[in-house]
Order: structure tokens, then C-alpha cells, then sequence
């Protein structure tokens, strides 16, 4: 039976205490303790049994502790200080933001999960959790931004473990109703509604958003009556769920459905950042919003929308990237290609991907690829590797010369550290440090803090989440239906005083949670000392269709309940945002153990530092970019072997090492007032250089000057006077692809025979066919370097060379190289299209060599 009408109760707040909704309903409250306190006086078990949820928690609380509130003195004083903080938030403007308005920018930034606050459960992992922090800094930088979402009716699993130690997951739903979201809604008051068309017809979304400071993150919910088949309304069901066929559905309503709903709420979006593939569908949304509004063609509207796309691809492993059979895409896109003007094979070809097997399927990072004006890794060693594996979309260009930059991934520093530890801060740094992360100077102000204080301070973190897992793993046992005697040793497991070592991540089988466990006896021996002890937390949890992460987190617990590790190894439930703090404000030491180069940032460790924590990782992802050789520890120097077994076996060895070595010893080497100094010095040296660098402040900031920034200029440039420069661009390619065939380079001059010198010149002339070309649309090269034994470049530079003469189609162009070191070189020349209006060149793919 259901209801024929449903409505919504509020609580009926005192005038005094209205001041409370509004800041309940900004999720500013996350990342502001002051905030979190206020609501914390409310009522501080319905705080914690909530969720952290200030929602419920008005919801909940009774109306009598509403009247008493409303004649506290003392808390109506702090509501004041605390609602004056948050409005003058929300109405400073910044450097940041007067140059975004002046070049007219305004960014939309989709991402298919954001991790805001665990009462917003709309997340799965590192990915969400990028994106929500991108969104803080955002807010806190007052860059013109929205976000644009799903809103999951389950969201990602609740992880459970049965009596085994097996993954289990559980999806209770979510409450909209009783979460920090809102309805968006018109101006006759009706809820925001848009629609996409899918195979079997239109499907309907409602509209809500979260408020993120000064950041709206718009959410689409296909749960609404308006759609009365069940599997339309379990589209936004879960996040992730469902086979290929519901993650492309998803991956319509987020795209093509997030640009419909910014056109419906009236916000026009110069620059659109897909975070990940699974928003790639925009900028085909976009062109066809640009082909109905301004009559062009296909081609016109992807120049003029192109230069306001920006791509993040996250990951090396070639199975995190979507991909979708040809005929499911045909079947889902059969009316929108012909909308577009194009042919199924036309359309299709825009992310057509070969498979090693020969088989081509449509990859999202392609189509992002080819529709974006700057794709990025998430940092330097990722950019890399992106390069290398995208080299067969642009196949006559050098690896390192693919279109892929990067952006090294950061954290909100506000979100992460510990109050005890931001209270030492303050007192020592001052308030730049959270206004200003990247401010180098400030985080020098480190070497002031007296070792006793940080200590310390470290010190209650570790305790308290010492008593956390103790509780955490009480209730996991107490589910379960263990003994009585299990229960009560979880009251005994782990030392607030001793070494604690934290690993908690996804449990993907690259990510080697169990390398640890490599060899037993020896780890045994470093956990059981009987003077330097050693202990570990685990948590996260596995994909539900990955048995093979769910059997290494199986191999941690069935260690963890061994006689030998009992008291040393825990490895805790359900890894949320509660978890994840805890975890990173109270461990010593931090353990990440990727399969390099597998990891493209990760950015768990990142938390760690703001915290005092240390660092002790392989090589891969950010680490590279941050480990001096002071400010944590190094597993190994990235070597790679063919043989995974022998790879383990050397870097668990490596690892053991470190831990006998240097780690244990430096954590209990101790002075007369128990201070292990060597050990603070090296949290202090962690401090200094990482917290400047790896913080989203710094990297939303990267993100607005390299990419935002240009985007949104030349956005506006292509798109005045009706698109008119965006039309003539693709006019022009069109006839230069037609043309290229035709440029040759029919003679180069052979170089100086004599044996040149450092400080010497060389010579290079060439002569170029451009057939129906200008000299005006192409730019000629010299690409020189260093050679090896193979006559492959080492690494390339370019020269421009000046055209000198040439009658007809046929052109001289002269350059010379600086010989600036010694040893074997060589040179070649090349063409590249060139175009006042282009952009990077190299994104067409059109590349002549001698």
C-alpha cells in the first residue's frame, strides 16, 4: 500500500534559533569545528547517534531542549559569533575570483560521486573524496563554481563482515528528507525537473542541491513519480550498481542530464571539468545545446565548446576506464547522433577504443579525450603514464608530447586535521595556515612548535584512536555473535603507547594490502618485541564483484585473529569519513604499498601530514613529487620486474627492513624526558615541505590558472558574434585535413660533418610542399635531442624555423640548434598546423615528419 500524498514536517525552531537551519543546511558546518560544536551543545548523544547529521539532529531533538536553547544566554551568543563567521564567509570575494569574473569564467565541475561528510553517503572512495575537497577549496578560494552529481537513493555499500571475515555489503537507503540537500525549484515554486532521452524512451530527474560554502553541488535523482517504471527510477539507485547497460544510463542522466539542468536552473557554464570519463557525455550535450542555439554545424559547435572542457583521468589500470559495447551505445545514441548530424559510425568513432583482443568497444576517457581542451593526470609519474597509454590516439607524436598534463591531487587541509592538532596550530602558525595552505612561510613557522607540544598532541590523537578501534571492533564482534571472551579482548587490543602503522584504502589487488603479511614470522617478530613494539590498523573495502580484494581483506582478519597478532593487528569495519579521520590523525606511520606505477596519486597519505603522521610508501603516485628523504620513508626506488611473486618478495623485504632498521628504532630512541626527538624532527620536516604543496587550495588554484583560466578566455573569444571565430576554425580545419596529404617536406639540408663543439650552431634548412596550404596555417619544426644505441631520441626539444624563401606550393624554412651538451645528437624536422584560434595544436593529431 502507499501513500496517495506524502508531505514534509520541519521542526518548529524558535525565532532566536533560526540562525541554526541555515547553517544546517550548508555543509560548511564539515569543515568548521566552531560549527560543529555549536551543534555538538545541542545535544551530544544525538550528535554522534545522527550520523554527525545536523538535519536529523533538528529533526530529532525535542521541543523542549529547543525552548531551554532558546533562553541559554551562552549558546545563543556563540549561535550569534558562529552565524556572523558563516555569513561573512559566504560573502567574501577574493583575488581568485576577481580574475574569474574578469575573464568571465565560470566553471561547472561533474563528477559522478563527491565525499562531503559522511552523512552524505554519495561516495565510494579516493575518487569522491578529490571531489569533495576540490569543491571546499573551491569555496574557500571563491572560485564562480558549481558541482554537478547524482543523488544515490542507497549511495556506495555499508560494509559488514560475517563470522568468517568475508565482505558483505548492505545498502540501506537514504533518507533525502533528512540529509543537508534541498529542492531546487522555479519561480512558481515547482520542483526542477529535466529529462533524457535513453533507448526505451525519456526518463525524468529532480533536481536538489547541496550548499558547500559558496558552492552549490547540483544532484540529479531519478527516483520521482514522474517515471513509472521501476528501472527508470532505480537509475540513481546506487552508486556504481548495476551491469554496463544502468553505469550507461548513469552516465547519460550525469552528462547529458547535468547540462540540462544548469540550462534550467539559468546558469550558463563557460568551462565544464569532467572529473573522470563518467561525465564525458556533457560535452556532447553541450555541442548539441550549441547546434539549436546558434545554427551551426557539428563541427562549428565542437570548436566553440571544446575550448571550454577540461578532462581529469584517474587511473592507470585500464579497467577503471568505462567502456561500452558498440551496439549498446548504438542502440542508446540512435536518435541524439542524428540530433547531432552524424552517422552512427561518426558518432561512434568519437570513442572508438581497440582492445588488446581486437575487439573495439566506445571508452568514455576517449571521447573525453577528443572533446576536451586540456586532459590531466592526477600527478607527474600519472602524467606519464597516461601518455604512454593513449600514445594510439595520437600516433605520430612522441609519448611525451600526448596532449595529458597533470595536476597533482591534494586534500582540504580544514577537513583532515585533527582539532587538538588545529588548536597547535593556531597558537603557533597562526590563521594562515588555514587560510593560506600554500603559504610555504607560514608552515616554516613548524620549526617554533616545541617538540613536547607536537608530541603530545600526536600523542592524545593516537590514544583516542586507540579507544575508537577498541569500540569499533566490539560492535563488529558483537554482530557476528561472538564469544564473550572475544568481546572482552577487544577492550584489550592495540596500545595507545606503542608504534601504530594505519593502512586504509580501497582493497584493489594492485594496492597489496596484504604485502605485509609477505612473511609471518618475521612480522611477528617486529610486532611482539618486547621493548619496541609494533601495531596496525586496518580498513576499506573491496568492490562487491571483486572476490579477489574481498579474499585479501579475509587473509588480514583470519592474521588479525591468530594468537601471535591478536592484540597487534585490527582491521576495522565499514571505512567511512569517521573511519578515515581517526585513522589519519592518530597513526604514526602510514603504509601504502602500490604495484608501481599503478597508483595515479592517491591521497589517504596526503591527509597524514597535516596530522604529524609519516609517510612510508612505494614510489608511485604523489610520493615521488614529496618524499626528500627526510620527511618519511621510500619502499625500494621504484624498480619494476617482470616476475609479480619476486617483485613482492623484494619489496616486503625492503619493507621489513625499513621497519627493523630506521623506522622502529628512530619512533623508540628516546631522550631523558621521553621525547623521541629524531623521530619529531622528521614530523616537523614532513610538515614544512608536503603541507604547502599537497593541499587542494593549491591545486584548485593549478587547476584555475592553467586550465580554467585559458579555457574560459577563449571561450568567450570563439563564441562572440554567434560563435562566428568557432565557425571559421572548423571551416579551416576541414580544409586542412583535406589539404594535409599534400604537405611534404621533399628536402632537408644534411648536417655539418665536422665535429661541432659546445657553443657551436648547427645548420638546418628545409624545404616544405604545403600544396593548397599558406605558410600561415602551418608552423615548421626542428625536433633535436640527445640519440641512443638505437637511433631513438632520448628526449626532444623543438626549434621554430623561419620561412626564407620559396615560389609556388613549395616553401625553405631555416633554423639552427644550440649545441648545448656534449655526446651523440640528431635532428629531424616536422610540420604542425597553426592557427591563431587553435589552441594546442598537437590535439589534432596532424603531424608531417621528414
Amino acid at each position: 500500500m502507499k501513500p496517495i500524498s506524502t508531505f514534509r514536517i520541519a521542526p518548529t525552531l524558535p525565532a532566536k534559533l533560526l540562525p541554526l537551519r541555515d547553517l544546517a543546511y550548508n555543509v560548511y558546518w564539515c569543515w568548521h569545528t566552531e560549527v560543529i560544536e555549536l551543534f555538538r551543545r545541542i545535544d551530544r548523544d544525538l550528535w554522534e547517534t545522527c550520523g554527525h547529521n545536523p538535519v536529523r539532529l533538528l529533526g530529532e531533538v525535542k521541543q523542549s531542549r529547543f525552548d531551554q536553547l532558546a533562553e541559554d544566554e551562552g549558546f545563543l551568543a556563540q549561535l550569534r559569533r558562529v552565524h556572523e563567521a558563516f555569513t561573512n564567509y559566504l560573502e567574501e570575494q577574493g583575488y581568485v575570483r576577481r580574475g574569474c569574473d574578469e575573464a568571465g569564467v565560470k566553471v561547472a565541475y561533474f563528477s559522478a560521486e563527491f565525499g562531503i561528510t559522511e552523512c552524505l553517503p554519495i561516495y565510494s572512495g579516493g575518487l569522491g573524496m578529490l571531489a569533495g575537497d576540490h569543491l571546499k577549496s573551491a569555496s574557500d578560494l571563491a572560485v564562480p563554481l558549481v558541482g554537478v552529481g547524482l543523488l544515490y537513493q542507497k549511495g556506495y555499500f555499508r560494509q559488514v563482515f560475517n563470522a568468517d571475515g568475508w565482505q558483505q555489503e548492505e545498502t540501506p537507503e537514504n533518507d533525502f528528507y533528512g540529509m543537508p540537500v534541498s529542492e531546487c525549484r522555479t519561480a512558481d515554486g515547482l520542483p526542477v525537473m529535466v529529462t533524457v532521452e535513453l533507448a526505451d524512451g525519456p526518463v525524468h530527474a529532480k533536481v536538489w542541491c547541496v550548499a558547500v560554502g559558496r558552492v552549490p553541488l547540483y544532484l540529479l535523482d531519478t527516483n520521482v513519480p514522474e517515471n513509472p517504471r521501476q528501472q527508470d527510477r532505480d537509475i540513481t539507485d546506487q552508486l556504481y550498481g548495476g551491469e554496463g547497460e544502468t553505469r550507461l544510463q548513469q552516465e547519460m542522466v550525469l552528462g547529458i542530464g547535468g547540462v540540462r539542468a544548469l540550462a534550467a536552473l539559468g546558469l550558463q557554464p563557460t568551462v565544464c571539468h569532467m572529473n573522470e570519463g563518467h561525465a564525458a557525455f556533457l560535452a556532447l550535450e553541450r555541442i548539441r545545446q550549441a547546434m539549436l542555439a546558434g545554427g551551426l554545424s557539428f563541427d562549428a559547435a565542437r570548436e566553440a565548446t571544446r575550448c571550454g572542457h577540461v578532462f581529469t583521468t584517474h587511473t592507470p589500470v585500464p579497467a577503471g576506464h568505462d567502456r561500452f559495447a558498440l551496439d549498446l551505445t548504438a542502440r542508446y545514441f540512435d536518435g541524439y547522433a542524428r540530433q547531432l548530424q552524424l552517422t552512427m559510425p561518426q558518432f561512434l568513432d568519437l570513442g572508438r577504443e581497440l582492445q588488446p583482443d581486437g575487439q573495439e568497444l566506445f571508452s568514455m576517457t576517449v571521447l573525453a579525450l577528443h572533446l576536451a581542451a586540456f586532459s590531466n593526470g592526477v600527478s607527474a609519474l600519472h602524467g606519464e603514464v597516461s601518455r604512454q597509454m593513449f600514445t594510439s590516439e595520437w600516433p605520430d607524436l612522441p609519448a611525451h608530447e600526448v596532449p595529458i598534463a597533470h595536476v597533482t591531487n591534494g586534500v582540504h587541509s580544514r577537513s583532515w586535521v585533527s582539532g587538538d592538532m588545529r588548536e597547535l596550530f593556531d597558537t603557533y602558525l597562526g590563521p594562515q595556515w588555514a587560510d593560506d595552505p600554500m603559504d610555504r612561510a607560514v608552515w616554516e613557522r613548524v620549526t617554533q612548535i616545541p617538540d613536547e607540544e607536537l608530541w603530545r598532541t600526536h600523542e592524545r590523537r593516537r590514544e583516542r584512536l586507540v579507544a575508537f578501534a577498541r569500540r569499533r571492533l566490539r560492535a563488529q564482534l558483537e554482530r557476528v555473535g561472538a564469544t564473550p571472551r572475544e568481546i572482552r579482548t577487544a577492550g584489550e587490543v592495540l596500545d595507545p603507547k606503542v608504534l601504530t602503522i594505519g593502512f586504509a584504502r580501497r582493497f584493489a589487488t594492485y594496492k597489496r594490502g596484504t604485502l605485509l603479511l609477505r612473511n609471518v614470522e618475521r612480522l611477528a617478530a617486529i610486532l611482539n618485541s618486547t621493548d619496541r613494539p609494533v601495531q596496525i590498523v586496518y580498513a576499506g573495502k573491496a568492490h562487491p564483484k571483486d572476490n579477489d580484494g574481498k579474499e585479501l581483506i579475509r587473509t588480514i582478519i583470519h592474521a588479525a585473529h591468530r594468537d601471535q597478532f591478536r592484540h597487534r593487528i585490527v582491521f576495522l569495519e565499514d571505512y567511512d569519513q569517521q573511519v578515515g579521520r581517526y585513522l589519519v590523525q592518530g597513526c604514526d606511520v602510514w603504509l601504502n604499498t602500490p604495484l608501481r606505477p599503478m597508483e595515479a596519486s592517491g591521497t589517504s597519505g596526503m591527509k597524514v601530514i597535516f596530522n604529524g603522521g609519516l609517510n612510508c610508501s612505494i614510489p608511485d603516485g604523489w610520493w615521488p613529487e614529496g618524499y626528500n628523504g627526510s620527511n618519511g620513508w621510500c619502499i625500494g626506488r621504484g624498480e619494476e620486474y617482470g616476475d609479480p611473486d619476486y617483485q613482492n618478495d623484494v619489496e616486503s623485504s625492503a619493507l621489513y627492513d625499513l621497519l627493523e632498521r630506521d623506522i622502529v628504532p628512530l619512533f623508540y630512541e628516546r631522550n631523558s624526558e621521553g621525547l623521541p626527538r629524531g623521530w619529531v624532527e622528521r614530523m616537523k620536516n614532513s610538515l614544512r615541505t608536503l603541507a604547502p604543496v599537497f593541499n587542494t587550495n593549491r591545486m584548485v588554484l593549478e587547476y584555475t590558472r592553467k586550465f580554467y583560466l585559458p579555457c574560459g578566455l577563449r571561450y568567450r573569444a570563439l563564441n562572440e558574434d554567434g560563435s562566428r571565430r568557432a565557425a571559421a576554425l572548423a571551416t579551416w580545419q576541414q580544409q586542412l585535413r583535406a589539404a594535409w596529404p599534400q604537405v611534404q617536406i621533399v628536402e632537408t639540408s644534411q648536417p655539418d660533418e665536422r665535429s661541432l663543439q659546445v657553443g657551436d650552431r648547427q645548420q638546418v634548412r628545409a624545404v616544405v610542399q604545403l600544396g593548397p596550404l599558406a605558410p600561415d596555417d602551418v608552423a615548421v619544426q626542428i625536433w633535436h635531442g640527445e640519440v641512443d644505441s638505437h637511433d631513438a631520441f632520448v628526449n626532444g626539444q623543438t626549434v621554430i624555423m623561419q620561412r626564407t624563401g620559396g615560389e609556388g606550393e613549395r616553401h625553405v624554412y631555416q633554423g639552427e640548434i644550440a649545441c648545448s651538451s656534449s655526446g651523440r645528437h640528431g635532428y629531424t624536422v616536422r610540420v604542425l598546423p597553426k592557427h591563431a584560434d587553435l589552441g594546442n595544436p598537437l590535439l589534432l593529431g596532424l603531424v608531417r615528419w621528414a
